[in-house]
């Protein structure tokens, strides 16, 4: 039986989703963890080397294919490799040698709102009028709260944590957008697969650039816990359970699990961590909140019913 074929009802939709949100939450939480033994990039890349590998070989298995032809999904593979996996994850993880999991995870919940203004500038028929301008500055200004420029110092290692994750917020962004033209009949799991495989082999490249190497590496039970869940749960399960979700509800109500995660990250950050999140990060989480509201509220009304022409794809 199929994932898709899994989430056939609404109580398994909602399951799946509120799983998703824990798997990716938690994963903020264990990036802190495991950045007290690997180096930042070279922990990246490891993971997605890894889950590239498996996610690969799971395409292979169940897809009709899994190895990209022609420009267009060789291209896609390049943006999501690039933008998505190399520049997103490499930017959150040395981010979050400066800034709280939880907080990163506010800050990247930034990511559907700078979504749907990229595509309002860069594709066809996009539109950004008073309202969606509004949307974001609403949640900029979130974001803002988050790094207290005047409390905290343009100088601050905090600062510059905001600065690196909100990078990775950005590159993300404009990788979904990117490759909404290039999207072919290319399985997504293929799509993904190949695009950790490179995205891995970019973060590698850059751990030798900066002088990353395996000896820094301490293993131990919370290092290998952490590498593990990053790999297994949050970077082959999490995403499976993304392409099934994803099939069955479309990419605006799949945002929706963005605003869930930071709830996660916090409650994570404090049952393991042992660290609360400042009132600061609360502020600008529902800032950022109001602005996805404000950029998508169409495709919200339609969910929740209010546009009789919706229908679930």
């Amino acid at each position: 039986m199929s994932l898709r074929n899994l989430l056939s009802t609404p109580e398994s939709l909602v399951g799946a989703f509120l799983l998703l949100a824990v798997l990716w939450g938690m994963s903020f939480v264990a990036i802190e963890a495991g950045l007290h033994y690997f180096p930042p990039l070279l922990f990246a890349g490891v993971r997605y080397v890894i889950a590239g590998a498996v996610v690969l070989g799971y395409a292979a298995l169940v897809a009709d294919r899994w190895v990209p032809r022609g420009r267009d999904e060789w291209l896609g593979v390049a943006v999501a490799g690039v933008f998505v996996i190399a520049m997103y994850h490499g930017l959150l993880y040395v981010g979050e040698l400066h800034v709280s999991g939880a907080v990163a995870a506010v800050i990247v919940s930034l990511s559907p709102v700078l979504t749907a203004v990229f595509a309002a500038v860069l594709l066809p028929n996009g539109r950004l009028g008073p309202v969606e301008i509004g949307g974001f500055a609403l949640g900029v200004l979130g974001v803002v709260v988050i790094a207290d420029p005047v409390g905290s110092g343009l100088g601050s290692s905090a600062l510059l944590g905001v600065v690196l994750v909100l990078g990775g917020a950005i590159a993300f962004s404009l990788g979904a957008v990117l490759l909404r033209p290039l999207r072919t009949d290319l399985p997504l799991a293929a799509l993904q697969g190949w695009a950790m495989v490179l995205g891995s082999g970019l973060l590698f490249v850059g751990a030798a650039v900066l002088g990353e190497s395996p000896a820094d590496i301490v293993w131990n039970a919370t290092s290998i816990a952490s590498l593990t869940y990053l790999t297994v749960l949050s970077g082959v399960v999490a995403f499976l359970i993304y392409f099934a979700l994803l099939d069955a509800v479309g990419p605006t109500q799949l945002h929706l699990v963005g605003y869930a995660e930071p709830v996660v990250a916090a409650v994570g950050s404090w049952a393991v961590l042992g660290s609360l999140i400042e009132a600061e990060a609360l502020v600008g989480f529902v800032a950022i909140l109001a602005g996805f509201v404000a950029l998508e509220r169409h495709e919200i009304a339609a969910y929740v019913g209010l546009d009789a022409g919706y229908s679930f794809r």
